[in-house]
């Protein structure tokens, strides 16, 4: 799986142009479809017939989207302006290579020693910042980078230390290479494996997927934040790399279903899967639409621990991921299992 995550996480695919990311998990499903439908927002929508369903239906969710940018105007000397697509803190993108297309630069802010005392106290704005792509006039720029065109981090994946990958997107590559992981292996109950848009900016195509679905309960399969670094008292750090897969009971858009959160925290420890749950309630998932969808949705949620999050080098650790896989499948198990 995570070669499978490995090669994801190198297709760009921001909020709302998650194009080269859906195309490269529809020729992955083909073989093992029984069913595609694609919606008017972009959603992917995979259904494999179980082998010996029970009347129930399952979703498995995850976003194909990730955080990026977007041009929104030019310098006259030939950077581009832009603003953010989804959640940026603007402090981890000075220096950093972005690219449009085959267009590439590097986002640039004002030299530190040409900058003021007031200025270097304080957190810098996104209207500070430029992208250097390096053309010399607007022009020149303007014809490189149209208006509006969406860009990506440039960043390479790799992996390092003692088990751990770096790369942009794992929220929610992750997901996607798990739920294509599930489907290339037989489900007991018919499952629609739902790869969604527009995650990072509100939850969008979660709400219209599982409209057309309208599944007897869903599974989330995420990236969350992780906060395990120095400096940040035990009880905020969320999350930690290495503790395992992340089972969240709350966050700022969802209380996961009790009854789900239960049964999987049993199965993990029936299996002796290593797992944990949030210390803080924070963030959002799909699960903020999917559960309040026609008359509800019973939802639940497994995600991988992953620092620095929406930035170009997020971080995760390999047997975490391995997890969250693992945690999807007992699910499954579950719902075959579940018969009221």
């Amino acid at each position: 799986m995570i070669e499978l995550l490995e090669r994801l996480c190198a297709l760009p695919g921001p909020s709302g142009c998650e194009d080269a990311v859906r195309d490269y998990i529809r020729t992955e499903a083909q073989p093992y479809a029984d069913e595609i439908r694609e919606d008017s927002i972009g959603n992917l929508m995979v259904f494999r017939r179980g082998s010996c369903p029970n009347g129930k239906t399952v979703m498995l969710a995850a976003h194909m989207d990730e955080v990026g940018i977007i041009c929104k105007g030019y310098t006259e000397d030939g950077c581009v302006k832009f603003g953010f697509v989804g959640g940026v803190d603007p402090r981890v993108v000075i220096g950093r290579r972005v690219k449009f297309g085959d267009v590439t630069g590097v986002v640039g802010i004002k030299a530190v020693h040409l900058s003021t005392a007031s200025e270097r106290a304080h957190m810098p704005k996104t209207k500070d910042l430029y992208i250097d792509i390096g053309c010399t006039t607007k022009k020149a720029a303007e014809k490189k980078v149209p208006l509006g065109e969406y860009g990506v981090f440039d960043a390479k994946c790799r992996r390092f230390g003692d088990g751990f990958l770096r790369a942009k997107a794992i929220d929610d590559r992750l997901g996607c290479a798990v739920l294509l992981t599930l489907l290339k292996e037989q489900p007991a109950c018919d499952t629609w494996f739902a790869f969604t848009v527009q995650e990072e900016v509100g939850l969008r195509g979660a709400r219209c997927a599982a409209y057309a679905i309208h599944p007897d309960v869903c599974l989330v399969v995420e990236g969350t934040t992780a906060a395990d670094i120095a400096d940040v008292p035990e009880h905020r750090q969320v999350c930690r790399l290495r503790q395992g897969a992340v089972l969240p009971f709350m966050d700022r858009a969802t209380i996961y279903h009790p009854e789900w959160f239960d049964r999987l925290r049993a199965a993990a420890d029936r299996e002796g899967i290593r797992w944990q749950t949030k210390q803080t309630v924070a963030g959002g998932t799909d699960a903020g639409r999917i559960h309040l969808t026609r008359e509800g949705i019973p939802t639940a949620a497994v995600a991988a621990p992953v620092r620095y999050i929406h930035s170009p080098s997020c971080v995760a650790a390999i047997e975490d991921m391995n997890g969250v896989l693992e945690i999807a499948r007992l699910f499954l198990k579950e719902v075959e299992n579940c018969h009221d």
